[in-house]
């Protein structure tokens, strides 16, 4: 018989390459790791490591139970957590991962209301940007990702439940005393001079796809994920930025004046989670509490 955790054992020796870094991975010794890839080849009857100085390679069985792990262990997961809340969500975990400005706006208020209506349910919280926080719902380190897409980006979210919550449109973002300063919006070609500081990797693709869309390139500064740190830069007087509204309300732009870019730059700020998750209580309450707290 198969057991969950040695295809968590599995997962990690083939994501480390070693059985030395699965263990730090997993925080267990290096024989513990060997003995139950050990006691999973002897359930599989084949050989799924392939040994080879300290090169770790798949054989063809280890690759296709690896790609079934993910499935597998979120299926479990997905029964564990439903069978715990069956009486009314009095017990019930939830790991929610989260880009930063949605950790500060968003999840706050959710979390909030859904201690109030089921204080057994228990809610952990990282943060990550997508893809990685997509990579994390996939490998079944975490039940829901919060994460967001510009335009036609997020096709390869067609596998997963896509709870829709807001449009986030990106502020302009000049230092005060700057020409454009007092004017409610300003064509994004009029920056095209400007020095800029720039944000995650994904806005970071969106603007200069939009500025190179207006005629220009965009001369980048600075490039940071840290949203204070953009508009600390930009309240320096050393560049121009666009940013999320919600990476603004969380943050005081001391120095900063926001104008509205035209044409409009939008992201939609999504809840993703998988097809057998959405049915457990505890994710699905959570899913309705980030519904409503986008709603407010």
């Amino acid at each position: 018989m198969i057991e969950a955790r040695h295809l968590r054992v599995l997962r990690a020796v083939a994501g480390t390459g070693s059985f030395s870094a699965a263990a730090r991975e997993l925080g267990c010794t290096q024989p513990a790791v060997s003995q139950q890839m050990k006691a999973l080849e002897s359930s599989a009857g084949t050989p799924l490591l392939i040994r080879t100085g300290r090169e770790m390679r798949l054989t063809q069985a280890g690759e296709a139970l690896v790609r079934h792990a993910s499935g597998i262990l979120a299926g479990l997961t997905a029964a564990e957590e439903e069978v715990a809340a069956i009486a009314g969500l009095r017990a019930g975990r939830v790991r929610l991962v989260s880009f930063p400005s949605g950790s500060s706006t968003l999840v706050p208020g959710a979390l909030a209301a859904l201690r109030a209506a089921h204080p057994g349910t228990r809610v952990s919280l990282v943060e990550a940007e997508p893809p990685r926080s997509v990579e994390m719902l996939r490998d079944g380190d975490c039940d829901i990702a919060l994460a967001f897409r510009y335009g036609t980006q997020g096709a390869e979210w067609d596998d997963l439940v896509v709870r829709p919550l807001l449009t986030d449109r990106l502020i302009g973002l000049v230092p005060e005393g700057h020409g454009l300063a007092d004017r409610d919006e300003v064509g994004i070609g009029e920056l095209a001079g400007e020095p800029w500081i720039a944000g995650c990797p994904r806005c970071r693709r969106q603007l200069v796809e939009v500025c190179e869309a207006s005629g220009f390139t965009p001369r980048i500064d600075f490039a940071t994920d840290d949203y204070p740190a953009v508009i600390g830069l930009v309240g320096a007087g050393l560049g121009v930025a666009v940013l999320p509204a919600l990476a603004i309300e969380s943050v005081r732009p001391r120095g900063a004046r926001t104008v509205s870019v035209e044409p409009a730059i939008e992201r939609e700020i999504v809840a993703l989670t998988l097809p057998d998750l959405a049915h457990v209580p505890a994710v699905a309450a959570t899913l309705d509490q980030l519904s409503l707290a986008a709603a407010r």
